[in-house]
């Protein structure tokens, strides 16, 4: 802190309050910020997420939770949205302290939300407790994020979002990969391929990866069929967006999926071609995520294979 006080030439003591939520930043400096720490703009983003107005209306929504609006509703998700795509650029042990003490706020207003926003409020709740169920995947903290993605699939499932049910199980197959537990990443891949209410996009990466988990089990047949139907599906889905909760999906995501699961079927040229395209294809402040060096791996394996 006091290196960054003196390159940034601010006082230690207002950097302190700043840093431990006491505090709010001015804009000088959570651009200065964001410049010394190379987080993209993603910081800037974030700091701008909410405005005076909308942090006077959510403090007024904590204290009547009754009296809960639109604009509550629409400002939480967009902080929510600026935290998820600062993942891309700071590391999980980062960003988990802030996002797991906004949870008491979060949690609190979705028990005693009424009127007609709450629905719409409980889905923000629940991609809240999902990602900060990614998070703690990512950061290795193995029972932490079965726990969060577990809470955040019921949570899901109360308001009937297929979306981010897929998503929560998709997480829990992703650390299933980072464990080596092969069955495991199957299993939970196909439960999010499966998932009523998941959007296409979605499924094709849920049936890459869970081909994958079938290549690294020496299922050659399961494998090869399930990349089959990925893509015929990507084909359907050529055209549309991705869902706002994984705003990340885009035509080429999928190839490094794809990538994964090629190389362990032992094709390595095709591998690292597919792992390339997904690669290149992921933008600029997304190519130094924590999550995509799975994927530089797979890349730097198959070339030296091939």
């Amino acid at each position: 802190m006091s290196q960054a006080a003196r390159t940034l030439n601010y006082d230690r003591a207002y950097l302190s309050r700043v840093l431990n939520g006491k505090q709010r930043p001015s804009s000088q400096l959570a651009h200065a910020l964001d410049e010394l720490l190379g987080a993209e703009g993603a910081l800037v983003e974030l700091a701008d997420a909410l405005t005076p107005d909308d942090r006077a209306r959510i403090a007024r929504t904590l204290a009547a939770p009754s009296r809960l609006d639109r604009g509550t509703v629409d400002a939480l998700a967009g902080a929510l949205a600026a935290q998820r795509r600062l993942d891309d650029v700071f590391p999980a042990v980062a960003m988990l302290p802030a996002t797991t003490a906004q949870w008491d706020s979060i949690d609190k207003l979705a028990r005693d939300a009424r009127g007609p926003h709450a629905e719409d409020f409980h889905k923000v709740a629940a991609e809240w407790a999902q990602f900060i169920g990614w998070l703690h995947a990512e950061a290795r903290n193995d029972a932490d994020a079965v726990r969060w993605l577990t809470a955040a699939e019921e949570r899901a499932d109360d308001v009937g979002s297929g979306e981010l049910a897929a998503q929560a199980a998709n997480f829990k197959g992703y650390l299933a990969r980072q464990q080596q537990r092969p069955r495991a990443v199957v299993r939970w891949f196909l439960a999010a391929y499966h998932t009523p209410g998941a959007t296409p996009l979605q499924r094709v990466g849920d049936a890459v990866q869970a081909a994958h988990g079938y290549a690294w089990l020496g299922q050659r047949d399961d494998a090869r069929r399930l990349l089959d139907e990925a893509a015929d599906l990507a084909d359907a889905s050529a055209d549309q967006a991705p869902p706002d909760t994984a705003y990340w999906l885009s035509p080429t995501f999928s190839r490094m999926g794809i990538g994964l699961a090629l190389l362990a079927l032992g094709d390595h040229a095709d591998a690292a071609e597919n792992l390339r395209v997904g690669l290149d294809g992921l933008p600029d402040d997304q190519r130094g995520a924590e999550w995509a060096r799975e994927y530089r791996d797979a890349l730097d394996e198959a070339h030296a294979d091939a």
